[in-house]
């Protein structure tokens, strides 16, 4: 009886040993090396978006406060934060409408250059702007 308990136990053991790699390590790869990249102060700078650009909505701000994109891109704003918000433009273009948590996002197609300043119309320290350039 004590011989098949050993001879069980010793079957477990090398069971386990197996399922894990048999105890040895295998030998690692080598590590990759990147290509060196420009040091920071020659890399472009970044470009204005073309196309789609987005806001989030958290904490009562607006992030990015400020976005650059080309004429002709759309921003969506989308709120990530627990209060309702909304976007209202300083020029008077039409405002947002409300802005639940997890609810619909808002956009707005920019056509023309130019600046355009925001709050957000429930809480008014909470400001944005979007540069839009040619």
């Amino acid at each position: 009886m004590r011989r098949h308990f050993v001879a069980s136990l010793g079957l477990v053991v090398a069971l386990l040993l197996a399922a894990c790699g048999g105890g040895s390590s295998p030998t690692p790869a080598p590590a990759t090396v990147a290509p060196p990249t420009a040091p920071a102060s020659q890399a472009p700078a970044s470009s204005p978006a073309v196309g789609n650009a987005a806001v989030t909505i958290a904490g009562f701000a607006f992030a990015p406060a400020t976005l650059t994109v080309k004429a002709g891109a759309s921003v969506t704003w989308t709120n990530e934060d627990s209060a309702t918000h909304t976007v209202k433009w300083e020029d008077g273009s039409p405002a947002s409408g409300s802005l639940t948590s997890g609810g619909s996002p808002y956009s707005r197609t920019f056509d023309a250059p130019g600046t355009f300043d925001y709050v957000c119309g429930i809480h008014s320290s909470m400001k944005g702007t979007v540069v839009v350039e040619p």
